[in-house]
């Protein structure tokens, strides 16, 4: 079994989602949002996420971490601060030891709707519908969520690339 703890980045919001993954069949754990105190100096605000998210970490124990990858926005200034709170929301798992991987937006879609541009309702009610009996914290814990799904889907696909590279001539056939 793998624990996946997926991260939704932003400055005031950040979602976490918490799955368990044993043999490409997905559980629920938690889900919830860290959020930041609008008034307090940019490094507080970071430093509140940082926080939140390592206290995350300590609770649920994840094997692995997946984090979205930042859009660019129109606001060159709000661009930046979301970048900063990427950089801590990829920061607090790997200073614990966990790997890593980043995904775009589109390819999170895609993995969980079935559509690179889905609109974030399709994403809540897909997590839902993959996740049954889920209680989502809002849309960035959906969001969230949607990234520990589309790591889990790609870290299916690797163990079977991984298989067929260990294993190349399995019934006759060659994987390569």
């Amino acid at each position: 079994m793998v624990r996946v703890l997926g991260i939704d980045p932003g400055l005031q919001r950040t979602g976490w989602g918490v799955i368990d993954l044993d043999n490409n069949r997905m559980r629920h754990v938690a889900n919830g949002v860290v959020t930041s105190t609008q008034s307090l100096t940019l490094a507080e605000r970071l430093d509140q996420l940082h926080t939140g998210l390592i206290e995350v970490i300590r609770i649920w124990t994840p094997d692995e971490a997946a984090v979205e990858e930042t859009f660019v926005n129109k606001n060159p200034v709000s661009t930046l601060k979301l970048g900063q709170a990427r950089g801590v929301a990829l920061l607090a798992p790997a200073r614990s030891g966990i790997p890593v991987t980043e995904y775009t937006p589109n390819a999170v879609k895609k993995t969980v709707v079935g559509a690179g541009h889905a609109a974030k309702q399709q994403v809540e009610m897909m997590v839902s519908t993959l996740l049954p009996g889920c209680d989502i914290a809002g849309p960035d814990a959906a969001d969230a969520l949607a990234v520990a799904i589309c790591h889990a889907q790609h870290a299916g696909n690797r163990s079977l690339a991984n298989s067929m590279a260990a294993h190349p001539t399995r019934n006759g056939r060659k994987y390569r």
